[in-house]
């Protein structure tokens, strides 16, 4: 179920959720940029479709950051985000990620395990091998898909949803994700996102209780469509 509605990619909706295929830039819930966030577009959309008089209600599941793309999920009632922070709480939504990041890591799949700190003041993620204050357990799980010249493809299934989680750990790893300064990429992209986009999506819908699976088309981009044509 694909449709596009002034520049938003839906990638499923019903009376109770509706999922987004994110674009680079686009902020998910507003900031201190006072950029129209996502969360406000999809309101305009809901309001605009269903001719709805009044403030619409819309719950904001999870974020995804600015420079990524991918699966952003959004509750269209009260009951819908409660069930699913609830299921993310007892993790039980399961979260692809594919990133592309530089270089070549020793092991073709691993779990990385550390512990991040997050620093509000520049919002960034820092690395510890070992438990350290106000650091929070950070565990995911990558197997490599491809490896390139210069970039490998990384599938990714997170564990913990830690602030940056996949940029920090990558990086610390010595594998930052193309195009992430702020994560120690080389250089940045001209678009100013970053390699990571959340692919895939699967949980039990919080009110039909039917497991549902979402996945969201890779951005229009050369690397992309190389790893797309190279994986077919």
């Amino acid at each position: 179920m694909h449709s596009t509605k002034d520049n938003l990619q839906i990638l499923f909706e019903d009376n109770h959720l509706i999922i987004i295929n994110k674009r680079v830039g686009d902020i998910v819930q507003g900031d201190k940029t006072g950029d129209k966030p996502l969360s406000e577009v999809v309101k305009d959309y809901i309001a605009i479709t269903y001719q709805k008089p009044g403030k619409v209600f819309l719950g904001v599941v999870h974020r995804l950051d600015r420079p990524t793309t991918g699966i952003v999920i959004f509750a269209k009632t009260s009951k819908a985000l409660e069930r699913m922070n609830k299921m993310l709480r007892e993790k039980q939504v399961k979260k692809t990620y594919w990133a592309l990041a530089e270089g070549n890591p020793d092991l073709s799949e691993a779990t990385l395990k550390h512990y991040l700190r997050k620093n509000p003041k520049n919002n960034k993620s820092t690395a510890f091998s070992k438990e350290t204050k106000d650091a929070k357990n950070a565990v995911l799980h990558y197997t490599t898909l491809l490896k390139l010249d210069r970039y490998s493809l990384l599938e990714i299934n997170l564990e913990t949803g830690r602030h940056h989680q996949i940029r920090c750990q990558l990086s610390v790893c010595g594998h930052p994700i193309k195009g992430d300064l702020k994560y120690g990429s080389k250089r940045s992209n001209q678009n100013g996102g970053i390699h990571l986009h959340a692919i895939k999506i699967e949980f039990n819908h919080p009110v039909k209780k039917e497991l549902l699976s979402v996945e969201a088309p890779l951005p229009n981009d050369p690397l992309w469509e190389i790893c797309a044509s190279k994986l077919k």
